[in-house]
């Protein structure tokens, strides 16, 4: 059946959606940033793979893909370590809500985390990377349904109001990570050009303190073009490319 993993789907024949759902969306992405007046190159794809097998991540490294989200540290490090021999070069990007008890794990093996909403979070981050020896980039996550009027959902996470400032600030502070930028996802029911451009206001109050900060993560495999049109860096797809989620296992 299309779109799932499960009994019936050769690895050949999974590899071949794959390659063609990969494809769809390259070129649905550039025809995107021709609309925005924007060069596709500037764009990273990030495909989030969560609850999907190793396989998968490794039939989409053979097509090209090198940016990967997950949003479970458990699975997410079971999968970084066992491509970590045969595609050292991906980037594993964490774009779920992020538990501090759970910040020393994913700095192991994350390059990027783009769900950091709290100092407190910023602070457990930049420690575990000090002790991997390594760097993180980090987004600032934006809830933004408060100033659109939208429901506040507390299981997607979030910084909201003066305190996306502060803990940009508390990033910027951290030894070893670096502050990419902001992210957000659009409220559900919501126009999403609409929240995006709530994001842009974000990120011009946050730029004045920190210029650097230009990237922008946003957009899903449902609102890619208003993402892309609004100034994302950063889509995070799933769906579009690996087809409907499996339940979690």
């Amino acid at each position: 059946m299309i779109g799932t993993t499960g009994p019936g789907i050769g690895d050949a024949a999974r590899v071949a959606q794959l390659a063609e759902r990969w494809g769809r969306l390259r070129e649905r992405v550039a025809a995107a940033a021709t609309a925005a007046g924007r060069d596709a190159g500037e764009l990273t794809v990030v495909v989030v793979t969560k609850f999907f097998p190793a396989r998968d991540v490794r039939a989409l490294a053979g097509l090209g893909v090198r940016d990967v989200g997950e949003s479970r540290d458990q699975e997410a490090s079971a999968k970084a370590a066992a491509l970590a021999g045969p595609h050292p070069d991906l980037r594993w990007h964490f774009v779920g809500q992020l538990q501090t008890n759970k910040a020393r794990s994913v700095a192991r093996y994350a390059s990027v985390v783009h769900s950091v909403d709290r100092a407190r979070l910023a602070r457990a981050l930049a420690a575990g990377a000090a002790a991997a020896g390594r760097e993180l980039d980090c987004f600032v996550q934006v809830d933004l349904a408060a100033a659109l009027g939208a429901a506040v959902d507390p299981a997607r996470g979030g910084a909201a109001g003066d305190d996306v400032l502060r803990v940009a600030d508390a990033v910027a502070a951290a030894g070893s990570l670096r502050l990419a930028g902001l992210m957000a996802v659009a409220p559900r029911g919501q126009e999403p050009a609409r929240a995006f451009a709530e994001l842009v206001a974000a990120a011009e109050r946050v730029r004045r303190d920190h210029p650097c900060a230009v990237a922008l993560s946003a957009g899903m495999s449902g609102d890619l073009e208003a993402a892309v049109a609004a100034g994302a860096t950063h889509l995070r797809v799933g769906s579009a490319v690996l087809g409907a989620r499996p339940g979690a296992r």
